[in-house]
């Protein structure tokens, strides 16, 4: 059976009005078009849905139970329609967000509160977990965007990196924050909170302290760096942190911030990436949220290193 929309309009507008002419005018048709949709809609369905009595169209029981049909039919077209409508224009669909957890708690819930403010029908899951599980959960598909550290290339994920500068957590009242960066010699032999012993950003700033010089002299190992900027407030260490980190900071220390950044130099970065299934293409809901997470990872990393042309 090969029914099409048109031919259920024709019919629907014919039982509505009870004539070929009628339905047509409603239609913008012509008559005859309107007939030839009727009459191949019957021979489709193979019964007669109208006797034709001198001029006038009389309904058969038949037609009448399949005006319910076909009502139902346009009516789920309709919906459809509108759906898709919805989704082009952002307003319906699902974002699945993997995250690290130094963007899970403030930077990620920030701007996906922005993003959907005016999108009520929008759902997002929203989940923080170590880079190498994010990794796992978009190459199967079962996230749509992650945010990790820059795994080893893969076939299953597509993947956009940032190299992130690292900056230098200390107390406001630490007389380096006089300074305007911050290097390893600075900090020779003061305690240090660091991540744990083969984190990349770890192995760097060993390597930056011994081609300086200066005594590396890490006091505090964790797995993330929200922790280790409390043991800074206390005046125990100092840090080397993501300004991922950094920036969240000051979302939950608005009124009395104890801590300043400063860039340090040379350059320790850290590499993340927006993440992606390879081999399924984004929802135009996900690119529009990607684009936005873009350009406030661009942001986050110019907003601690103000001598840059482009800040």
């Amino acid at each position: 059976m090969n029914l099409s929309f048109r031919q259920l309009q024709a019919f629907r507008e014919v039982m509505r009005t009870g004539s070929i002419s009628e339905a047509a005018r409603a239609l913008n048709r012509t008559q005859p078009a309107v007939s030839a949709m009727i009459a191949s809609l019957e021979e489709e369905l193979g019964l007669t849905l109208f006797e034709r009595q001198r001029g006038r169209l009389i309904r058969k029981p038949e037609a009448q139970y399949f005006l319910g049909e076909a009502e139902a039919i346009l009516e789920r077209l309709a919906q459809s329609t509108r759906t898709m409508k919805e989704i082009a224009d952002l307003q319906e669909g699902r974002l699945r967000i993997a995250c690290m957890p130094a963007s899970s708690q403030f930077m990620m819930p920030r701007l996906v509160a922005d993003f959907i403010r005016d999108k009520p029908q929008v759902k997002v899951s929203l989940m923080m977990r170590a880079s190498s599980i994010i990794e796992e959960w978009v190459a199967s598909q079962q996230y749509d965007i992650g945010l990790a550290e820059t795994p080893p290339p893969n076939h299953a994920l597509t993947t956009e990196t940032f190299e992130l500068r690292c900056v230098c957590a200390l107390r406001h009242d630490d007389p380096l924050a006089a300074k305007a960066v911050i290097g390893p010699e600075d900090l020779a032999g003061k305690p240090l909170a660091v991540l744990q012993e083969d984190h990349p950003n770890l192995v760097a700033s060993r390597e930056v302290f011994r081609k300086a010089g200066a005594e590396f002299n890490p006091r505090f190992e964790l797995r993330n760096y929200q922790p280790a900027l409390m043991l800074v407030e206390e005046g125990l260490c100092y840090c080397i942190c993501d300004p991922m980190t950094a920036s969240s900071y000051f979302e939950y220390k608005q009124a009395e911030p104890a801590l300043v950044f400063r860039p340090f130099v040379p350059e320790v970065r850290l590499s993340v990436s927006i993440l992606q299934p390879a081999h399924r293409p984004a929802s135009l809901l996900t690119a529009s949220f990607v684009e936005i997470l873009v350009e406030a990872l661009e942001a986050i990393d110019r907003q601690f290193h103000p001598g840059d042309a482009t800040a």
